[in-house]
């Protein structure tokens, strides 16, 4: 594991989740306090120097999303922590969040104090009863400490929504609403949690900031790929030698994960494909291997870095098969309040299944490419904007492979 560079995971292993002394005594809440001794603009203007991107799905920039909502003029705003991880392969959040816990809480404080907001939520995933079990005992810790002054946390489950990992479908959940996603415009970080400006970021996103504060944005900056800079956890699954997860520079490639934290393709059969940013992700081909795995880079070759899922396939894989269950899931998972999503998810399901049957012809791979073009751009939300990547993927770099289903 000598290519790891922990930043995120820097306790990992080191402390006890359940002891905040042992948090303390490796320098947790010295950031919070230095935060304090700034002023609110100078702490969102370092973050905005880290050029910290959001860890999740979206990408944007952090201290920008934060200085929206610091020039609004509110009594009440609000700091939410998005821990709704439900990508099938992805585990990142959940090792966080179990082994470090004050990390993202100290985030979200630091947070508080640059924007003016005294509350934050965390929304887990309803699958996380023991995280959140351990997310209460931390924040208690915290509280009876008196480390987090007058910035009070409190923890949320979500019901399973797959939906509510976007950031206004999770919004409407904890409001007690139907998880589903809003217009946009307005944005969250002016108008959003009960119509206060507010701030969503990933676990990941706020495990970052208190190193940032402690170090300084231009050394975080120096960190990985310059267009998204630091490290990614990636939780590594599939036909490889090595399951499991890890933390690299940003400008480390597909290659390197694969073959060299991976230990390559099990079972010393060839690579096929792989599967990144969870089942939302694009399928990359060999040919792209060498591609590092930042935001930006990942977008040029039609993936998503999102959630940090690396899913491999060897030679042995039905892909089209694969696709099918994928846009199976997607049916399932539409909340249904847009018709591109709730209609397209549908028929792409449909199709997939009877072209995994041998019963589908070419005319139902070009509609298929057609259907895809269209969810991605007319979509509501990040769910079915993203649903067709993987048969859209497939078609640009496995076309074979459907191919040999209908001939």
């Amino acid at each position: 594991m000598a290519e790891e560079m922990r930043i995120v995971l820097r306790n990992y292993g080191k402390i006890d989740p359940l002891k905040i002394d042992d948090y303390m005594a490796a320098g947790g809440y010295k950031s919070l306090e230095k935060a304090r001794s700034m002023k609110q603009t100078e702490v969102i203007e370092e973050v905005k120097k880290s050029n910290l991107r959001g860890r999740g799905g979206a990408g944007f920039n952090a201290g920008m999303k934060w200085n929206f909502s610091y020039q609004v003029q509110s009594e009440e705003k609000y700091v939410v922590c998005n821990a709704d991880e439900g990508e099938p392969g992805t585990y990142k959040d959940r090792i966080i969040m179990e082994n470090d816990p004050q990390s993202v809480i100290e985030g979200m404080a630091i947070c508080g104090y640059a924007i003016g907001s005294k509350k934050g939520y965390i929304y887990c995933r309803g699958e996380y009863p023991y995280v959140v079990d351990t997310l209460n005992q931390a924040i208690a810790q915290a509280k009876a400490k008196g480390v987090l002054g007058d910035f009070d946390v409190e923890v949320r489950m979500g019901g399973g929504a797959y939906v509510c990992g976007e950031e206004s479908a999770l919004i409407e959940s904890i409001e007690g609403h139907r998880g589903e996603p809003r217009f946009k415009p307005p944005f969250p970080p002016v108008i959003g949690l009960w119509q206060k400006p507010t701030i969503v970021n990933n676990v990941e996103t706020f495990a970052n900031i208190p190193i940032i504060i402690e170090k300084g944005g231009d050394w975080y900056k120096a960190i990985g790929a310059p267009n998204y800079p630091g490290t990614k956890v990636l939780t590594l699954t599939g036909d490889v030698n090595n399951r499991t997860f890890f933390e690299v520079p940003t400008n480390t490639t597909i290659r390197e994960v694969i073959f060299g934290l991976g230990g390559g393709v099990a079972g010393g059969k060839k690579f096929k494909a792989v599967q990144i940013g969870g089942t939302s992700g694009g399928f990359i081909p060999e040919s792209n291997l060498d591609t590092p795995i930042d935001f930006d880079s990942m977008n040029s070759i039609g993936a998503v870095l999102g959630s940090g899922a690396v899913f491999v396939m060897d030679e042995s894989r039905d892909i089209v098969d694969v696709v099918a269950r994928i846009a199976k899931f997607f049916e399932h998972e539409s909340c249904g309040k847009c018709s591109p999503c709730r209609e397209g998810t549908k028929r792409m399901h449909e199709m997939m299944e009877r072209l995994n049957a041998g019963e589908g012809s070419a005319e139902d791979v070009e509609l298929l490419g057609r259907l895809g073009k269209v969810m991605s751009v007319a979509c509501l939300c990040g769910l079915g904007q993203a649903a067709p990547a993987p048969v859209l993927t497939t078609i640009k770099n496995f076309n074979a492979d459907y191919q040999a289903k209908f001939n």
